[in-house]
């Protein structure tokens, strides 16, 4: 028994297939998803979804968005999504020192939009790093 698992960014479907096995990056924390789960729909947080496929655990990139489990159904609305062995890893990391040192300027200051939007940046560029390294949890 497996899941069938889609995501779907407003320009592509990133995944539409069978998993074993999902963790997804919800805003209360890491939530895992088997075959049988409950019926749910969780808002997502910026960060990497894993799916275990015949054995092997890939990651996914999210940028925020909502899942809904319905039976063995799962389905990902993003705001965009990237497969993490599409990731050039260095690029990724470079833009995630950039990004941190963006966010560093805004240090001590009171919160802004500015800050705001770097601190998203930083969390996109985290997310992409993590995702790009292959992880097996």
């Amino acid at each position: 028994m497996s899941l069938t698992l889609r995501v779907l960014a407003p320009d592509k479907s990133v995944f539409d297939g069978p998993a074993d096995e999902i963790i997804l990056p919800s805003t209360t924390g890491l939530l895992g998803v088997l075959p049988g789960h409950i019926s749910m729909v969780t808002a997502l947080d910026i960060g990497v979804m894993r799916v275990l496929t015949n054995g092997n655990w890939n990651s996914i990139a999210l940028m925020g968005g909502f899942a809904e489990v319905e039976a063995d159904d799962v389905t990902v609305l993003v705001n965009g999504a990237e497969l993490g062995e599409s990731i050039n890893s260095s690029s990724a990391e470079a833009e995630l020192e950039k990004a941190k040192t963006n966010l560093s300027q805004f240090e001590g200051q009171e919160p802004s939009t500015e800050k705001l939007k770097a601190q998203q940046v930083l969390s996109r560029a985290r997310a992409r790093v993590q995702a790009s390294k292959s992880l097996n949890p």
